[in-house]
């Protein structure tokens, strides 16, 4: 498998990302909750309701680990369990007032870090890394068209 793709490093890139990433999640400095916590209450926050099973696979953790998380962040308020509208059965997780509160301020002092760190750069390092945003972005979308049982693009 080549790692090449004209002039980009598709093993430099893995490798900057991930560190930017760790870096990226570790910049608010007031950490109370794990790391796949706040990725729910992220994930609760910006893309909506969800069922358990629906998280298990998200978070990439069991049914039982999940179950786990999500009594927690309901005991703490954090969440809600609500009936699913569609299927009176079935029970969907709700992000509440204060979950969000926690996510906006974590996003709040990411970018307040940020601001700081880029402002250390060159103008030419700023302007490279808002030309590489929009590719970024779209690798993203990629990733999210991508079917994950097949690990490749999806054909029309």
């Amino acid at each position: 498998m080549t790692t090449q793709h004209g002039d980009l490093s598709v093993a430099e890139l893995t490798a900057v990302i991930g560190a930017f990433t760790r870096m990226n999640i570790r910049l608010p400095s007031r950490q109370r909750l794990s790391f796949t916590t706040l990725s729910v209450l992220h994930t609760l926050a910006t893309v909506g309701p969800r069922r358990l099973t629906e998280l298990a696979a998200s978070e990439q953790v069991s049914q039982p680990a999940i179950t786990q998380i999500i009594t927690k962040l309901e005991q703490d308020g954090l969440v809600e369990r609500r009936p699913d509208p569609s299927d009176g059965r079935a029970i969907l997780v709700h992000v509440t007032a204060k979950g969000s509160a926690i996510v906006d301020g974590r996003e709040a002092e990411r970018i307040a870090r940020l601001t700081d760190l880029t402002a250390r750069l060159t103008p030419a390092e700023r302007t490279a890394i808002a030309t590489a945003l929009p590719a970024l972005a779209r690798l993203v979308e990629l990733h999210h068209e991508t079917p994950r049982e097949q690990g490749r693009p999806a054909t029309s």
